[in-house]
């Protein structure tokens, strides 16, 4: 078992509660003068992941990290019967966080699905939104219109999966293996390039809201969620100041695919980072920060 504690001592432990459409939603925030920022997590992580990036960047700007709904310590709701876990929810959450916490537009930072995320929010609300930087991209490569031209093995594959953890009992037992120490470690050192950066600490700041009442239900909801925009759908229709970053050696989202969407003339600027997994802003912080603080400065100025 993980034996340490997730605390970091450079990190505010203030952790706030926001109420969003009547459930708890969990946030931090440091820093008081300076341009809003908002940092977005990935799949099943949350504001924590962002623990080395929040106090450096608090240093020159309101920044806060949230919880989307559905992960971390916020509410779990039951998927369809209550809410719909779609990026057009989250994008909502994030923008009525904007309006009733900041109460101001910010610049957002996203990883992994919370690159779409924020690029949802900037569509749907661009008064809202003063610039948008995205790490490691999401390629939804589960979405039905990435399936349809992947080999047939592949799809029939994909398609199976998907249908099999719709079963509960099935979706359940899959939920339960994958959500052990042992099983994340591994996942993590698959999605991180440096090995030394999977501490414990990590671990079992991913792992504990996995054992929230509703986790497993979010989790299978969002295995087979295979609709809503794709990347490419929003990028183009971005109206703010928009730079990509990417660790060149994320096994999942390939830096290969992510180039390509540096030829979208809404992108101002695509920034690799070498020898970089898929969670760079935890992996690298010394590299990710210093950029992003750079983007910061040339938004307030």
């Amino acid at each position: 078992m993980v034996q340490s504690s997730i605390t970091n001592p450079t990190t505010p432990n203030n952790e706030k509660t926001w109420y969003w459409r009547g459930y708890p939603i969990t946030y931090n925030h440091c820093g008081d003068t300076g341009p809003a920022v908002l940092l977005v997590h990935g799949f099943g992580a949350s504001w924590r992941h962002w623990r080395k990036n929040l106090p450096v960047l608090g240093n020159s700007c309101q920044c806060y990290a949230l919880d989307l709904i559905g992960f971390g310590g916020s509410a779990k709701p039951t998927p369809k019967q209550e809410i719909d876990y779609t990026f057009e929810t989250w994008g909502q959450q994030v923008v009525d966080f904007c309006r009733e916490v900041i109460g101001s537009p910010a610049i957002l930072v996203g990883n992994s699905i919370g690159c779409v995320v924020v690029m949802q929010t900037a569509v749907d609300h661009p008064e809202w939104v003063l610039g948008v930087a995205a790490l490691n991209c999401s390629l939804r490569l589960l979405h039905e219109r990435k399936q349809a031209s992947l080999p047939w093995y592949r799809r029939v594959g994909a398609n199976a999966m998907q249908r099999v953890l719709t079963n509960k009992a099935i979706g359940s037992f899959f939920f339960q293996q994958v959500a052990k120490p042992n099983t994340v470690k591994n996942i993590l050192l698959q999605a991180y390039h440096r090995s030394e950066a999977v501490t414990d600490e990590l671990v079992e700041l991913l792992l504990k809201p996995a054992q929230d009442q509703g986790a497993a239900e979010v989790f299978l909801a969002f295995t087979g969620y295979s609709q809503g925009p794709l990347p490419e759908d929003l990028l183009p229709r971005l109206t703010c100041p928009t730079i990509l970053l990417w660790g060149d050696k994320d096994p999942w989202e390939k830096i290969e695919i992510g180039q390509e969407w540096a030829n979208y003339p809404t992108v101002d600027q695509f920034i690799p980072l070498e020898g970089v997994g898929h969670c760079p802003q935890d992996e690298a912080p010394e590299l990710v920060n210093p950029i992003l603080e750079e983007f910061i400065v040339k938004l307030k100025d």
